[in-house]
């Protein structure tokens, strides 16, 4: 099986946009997702994803660039930035299990907003994303491998 980051779990553009629909479904996407691929494969086909510019480029920077593309969210982009990028200080408040890992470790069970899980995060700085990770692992504490 490949992994993240080797040459086998890469698609290129090109490949994604020759595939056909049902192709795509049969791998389990909705037929939005499927546009929003090909939309994605798109921009990278057409260098409008400045992928060489990332190292340089601060995380926001590059949730800026990635949530202009249809289909890509803050989320995504954050999660892009932690598997892909490894950058190490992301916190994605948007994530539920975050909150609700927050809420278990930190406030006894309660609920927390975002403002509350930002301020629980600033203790983890500049290791938000490794923190992160820790939280997730905390609600399902079996191994798991990458």
């Amino acid at each position: 099986m490949a992994t993240v980051g080797s040459p086998a779990a890469h698609l290129p553009p090109a490949a994604v946009q020759r595939l056909a629909t049902p192709e795509m479904r049969a791998a389990g996407l909705s037929a939005r997702k499927c546009e929003y691929l090909r939309d994605l494969a798109r921009h990278f086909a057409e260098r409008q994803a400045p992928e060489a510019d990332w190292l340089t480029m601060d995380d926001e920077a590059i949730i800026t660039e990635l949530v202009s593309i249809r289909g890509i969210g803050r989320w995504t982009a954050e999660m892009f930035l932690i598997f892909h990028l490894m950058r190490p200080n992301v916190m994605p408040l948007d994530d539920l299990g975050l909150l609700k890992g927050i809420s278990l470790n930190y406030f006894s069970g309660e609920p927390v907003s975002r403002a509350e899980a930002r301020e629980v995060g600033e203790a983890w700085a500049p290791y938000r994303s490794v923190a992160t990770w820790y939280v997730w692992r905390s609600l399902d504490p079996l191994p798991v491998d990458y």
